[in-house]
């Protein structure tokens, strides 16, 4: 019996050949890019015994009534915020990720934009840019600092955190963790030092890198609270998810001076609406207050040639596994499901 797997919402150019092949020859595929549940085939949705879905799809109950023969839907990437876990384990549809790509990616450019900050990497080329002779001068960075001996903290240090951790501490940083999911003992293994609260980590970070999830729980965490514990030469790193940090609130922390900069790679909008703060500061980030002083990348933390074929290859590779051996890896909803399907 011929399978078919479904992707709505496609995040490459070509007609899935990385996918095809992967999945083998007795699998159709439907491959879309689309945004909204209307515009996909209805047909496809109903054929669909599995779906590979991006992070532009939501996938809510409204949706999974559409797809009546799925057995398996896998998020071809880390963070699954976009889906109803519980309503697909109502349907009794596993749901899987893929954590096992772009770590290392993540990882180095959550050290780029703190480098890219303290050592006016993007200060010093945009100043250059507009005039090479008056722009030469080292003093035009304000965030140009010392590495060593700074204190880095790592909001959240499962794989991508500890991978920053362990590279900021080659820079001379010491490292302070927070993460209250993380057993006892893992950060002796890794060699940093844990404190007990996010409260805790502000008050004492230089940089606050961001490596924790999107969850009722840290959505908004990052707000004018956490501003106002910051130090105000301090520096957020955000190449997390979008929702954790209230970006208005950002905005006004380094134009008001509670904080002193920011890296970010992702947005709770993307790309951000055209009166969206980000957006409105972005046109002219002189008159906004925040010139120098913010760096802002298109999501695009996980991203090199390699990261796109392992997170294209191991997707579909999780798919199948269940589709054809009924082996589940990956599964970020146990809890909703029934016990048989764990």
């Amino acid at each position: 019996m011929r399978l078919h797997l479904l992707t709505p919402d496609a995040q490459y150019p070509d007609d899935g050949a990385i996918e095809r092949e992967m999945a083998g020859p007795d699998v159709d595929w439907t491959i879309c890019r689309e945004r909204t549940s209307e515009r996909l085939p209805p047909d496809a949705l109903a054929r669909a015994d599995g779906l590979v879905v991006w992070h532009l799809m939501r996938i809510d109950a409204d949706f999974i009534a559409l797809i009546p023969n799925c057995r398996v839907i896998v998020r071809a990437g880390v963070g699954f915020d976009q889906i109803d876990l519980e309503a697909a384990g109502r349907a009794g549809i596993p749901v899987c990720n893929t954590p096992d790509y772009g770590t290392s990616e993540v990882a180095d450019h959550a050290i780029a934009l703190t480098l890219a900050l303290t050592r006016g990497i993007v200060c010093y080329h945009e100043h250059l840019v507009r005039d090479p002779i008056g722009g030469f001068n080292s003093a035009l960075a304000p965030l140009v600092r010392r590495s060593r001996g700074r204190t880095f903290g790592v909001v959240g240090f499962g794989r991508i955190g500890t991978a920053t951790a362990l590279r900021a501490k080659a820079f001379g940083f010491r490292i302070v963790g927070f993460d209250p999911y993380v057993s006892a003992g893992t950060e002796i293994a890794i060699g940093i030092e844990r404190v007990g609260s996010l409260e805790a980590l502000l008050d004492v970070a230089d940089i606050v890198s961001l490596h924790c999830p999107l969850t009722a729980e840290t959505k908004g965490m990052i707000g004018a609270e956490a501003f106002r514990r910051m130090k105000p030469d301090a520096i957020l790193v955000n190449t997390a998810r979008g929702e954790i940090v209230d970006v208005p609130a950002l905005i006004a922390a380094i134009r008001q001076g509670q904080i002193a900069g920011a890296g970010i790679d992702v947005l709770p909008a993307e790309p951000p609406n055209p009166n969206d703060a980000i957006a409105v500061a972005y046109r002219d980030l002189k008159a906004a207050g925040i010139a120098d002083r913010l760096i802002l990348t298109p999501h695009a933390a996980w991203s090199s040639p390699e990261s796109r074929v392992d997170i294209r290859r191991l997707s579909v590779e999780t798919a199948m596994l269940y589709l054809a051996k009924g082996h589940l890896r990956n599964l970020v909803n146990a809890s909703f499901l029934p016990t048989a399907r764990r």
